[in-house]
């Protein structure tokens, strides 16, 4: 329990810690004006059995009781302001944290770890911090505290019927340690249920579309199903090991306050206790175990609570790219790739390739799927560190760039377009979050998409859905380069940004392109031929080698891939239903 502790306690800021350090001082305080009560109704009983009722007994009666109460609400005011305060903050700082991490790791540990997992670690597990585990962990320690000063009021009353109560504390003590344990054996499946029906939810409804068009509904509904039944079966198991050793628990309070009344009539029957003394020991015996007996419930909870501290940690404790660089102004964009080589996963994906891009020019790279074209952009905007050579960006290695530095220098427009559900203009701002509204009508018309944003209802205050679900994908396309354009940095990359462009929206899209890669350096990877001919150079990737390397005019008189490339796409082009 107290390892559990501790642990919360380090995972919370300082300013926390000490909010939750003040909650807990206060709970002593708690427990003292609750201990009031006690020679409170010690005062009465003997005024009443003395016959000696006076006002100063009554009035003092009265003042401890109130003090008693009063002083409880202020305390548990003041005391449950703070938890709430330090919960909550705790689990947004932690989610803000997590999210700046995520910024700087490599782009590796998102192949390898699923969406459902991130998603559920942001917000199951930091809602069981920010709520439970701040509930939990002072309801423990107050618990405790609450018992450990009514037993000390019961000792300096009767040795004997103190006695009895730390016997019953010491065996709730045990129970409970048990109940951790056995805890522990269900807390990681109940994790692992909760991290994969909300991988399993959101593959669902990301993919809602082909499982209708491939009508494969019945079977995708089936693993949602097991993924409810899987995290069904591990809530009810943990309720199932949880349950009667709490009731155990609560067992051995009713029957630790069963022996403490047994045993105080006992001791005024054969003449050891006074009368007074006897009755305020069964009051006692209400009191002593009340709070303890809430802290066993929750303390059932602390190795869930730690499992999720754990997830938060596991993702903290992830190295990050090394981003402490110098902010660096490059003199000029030429890209130097020197004996570059880069496996993921123990295969190699990029091998010893050695290629140059000159500021201001065009490179295409082509090859077949699974050759490393994409791989090569990544390693040069550093979203990857290459594991042999180097990458220079104007004559310096990009590893000596800050990475904000670095990301400057480069805008991105992919296949797949990403836009936040938020209004057109936020998105274009994306690329320069101080603009102006006029900066954002330019930088759309430039993309060619001021006349269709204009034609909605609200125009550029149109809010549109989360990934841009409401847009044609024409439109998220020139959406998403006029994000770029407002960027406005020296080097573009296209990773296939026209490759699944309808005929409708192509002239609109090859305007746009022109007019982001105007006077820029452009990094393209492409599967069309118009969109390569023209490329100042043609870089051929296949197996994580540079197979050929030179002008459209003069790939094309080699046999080799390239060759075989246009050929194939020629006759594609040229195909027609008779």
């Amino acid at each position: 329990m107290l390892n559990m502790l501790k642990k919360f306690f380090d995972f919370c800021s300082e300013i926390n810690r000490k909010k939750l350090y003040k909650s807990i001082i206060l709970g002593v305080f708690d427990a003292i004006f609750g201990a009031m009560k006690i020679p409170a109704a010690y005062v009465a009983i003997n005024a009443v059995l003395d016959k000696n009722i006076t006002t100063n007994t009554i009035v003092a009666v009265i003042v401890l009781m109130l003090v008693s109460t009063v002083g409880k609400m202020t305390i548990n005011r003041f005391s449950m302001m703070l938890q709430t305060e330090a919960g909550y903050e705790t689990a947004a700082n932690k989610r803000i944290e997590i999210a700046k991490h995520l910024r700087y790791l490599p782009m590796g540990y998102f192949n390898d770890t699923s969406l459902g997992h991130i998603t559920s670690v942001t917000t199951n597990s930091m809602e069981v911090v920010g709520d439970l585990a701040t509930r939990a962990v002072i309801m423990i320690v107050q618990g405790i505290l609450v018992t450990v000063v009514i037993a000390a009021s019961i000792f300096c009353f009767d040795i004997r019927i103190g006695f009895i109560a730390l016997i019953g504390i010491i065996l709730f003590l045990i129970i409970n340690m048990k109940t951790n344990s056995l805890m522990s054996t269900v807390s990681e499946e109940k994790i692992t249920a909760d991290k994969d029906i909300v991988g399993v939810v959101l593959e669902f409804i990301q993919g809602i579309s082909e499982i209708r068009n491939y009508n494969m509904l019945s079977k995708n509904t089936s693993k949602l199903k097991e993924s409810i039944e899987r995290k069904q079966k591990a809530d009810i198991q943990a309720e199932k090991i949880a349950i009667p050793f709490v009731n155990l628990q609560a067992l051995v309070c009713k029957l630790t306050g069963v022996a403490i009344v047994g045993a105080s009539l006992i001791f005024y029957l054969n003449g050891t206790m006074a009368l007074a003394d006897a009755i305020t020991m069964l009051m006692c015996s209400f009191m002593l175990f009340e709070a303890l007996d809430s802290a066993g419930v929750y303390s059932a909870l602390l190795r869930v609570i730690g499992r999720c501290i754990d997830l938060a940690n596991d993702i903290l404790a992830i190295q990050q790219m090394d981003i402490e660089g110098e902010d660096i102004t490059p003199a000029n964009r030429d890209i130097h790739l020197e004996h570059v080589s880069f496996a993921y996963e123990n295969k190699k994906i990029i091998d010893d390739i050695t290629l140059d891009i000159k500021e201001n020019t065009t490179t295409a790279i082509v090859g077949p799927s699974g050759g490393g074209k994409t791989t090569i952009t990544s390693l040069i905007s550093r979203f990857w560190d290459v594991d042999e050579g180097s990458v220079t960006l104007g004559g310096r290695d990009v590893r000596d760039y800050s990475f904000d530095s670095l990301m400057k220098n480069f805008s991105f427009v992919f296949q797949k377009v990403y836009l936040f559900e938020d209004t057109i203009a936020n998105n274009i701002r994306f690329g320069k979050p101080e603009a102006s509204m006029e900066e954002v009508i330019e930088a759309a018309k430039k993309a060619s998409c001021h006349d269709f944003i204009s034609a909605l209802s609200d125009g550029y205050d149109t809010v549109i859905g989360e990934g841009g679900a409401t847009l044609s994908g024409g439109e998220k396309q020139r959406i998403a380069i006029a994000r770029a354009i407002m960027k406005n940095a020296p080097i573009i990359i296209l990773d296939e940004a026209t490759a699944n462009v309808d005929p409708e929206n192509e002239k609109e899209l090859t305007a746009a392109i022109s007019n982001l890669t105007n006077e820029k350096t452009i990094i393209m990877i492409a599967h069309r031929l118009k969109t390569v001919r023209h490329a100042d150079q043609i870089v051929v990737i296949n197996n994580g080698k540079v197979q050929q390397l030179g002008k459209h005019d003069d790939l094309i008189k080699e046999e080799g891939i390239y060759k075989n490339f246009v050929s194939g796409r020629t006759e594609a082009v040229s195909w027609k239903l008779n």
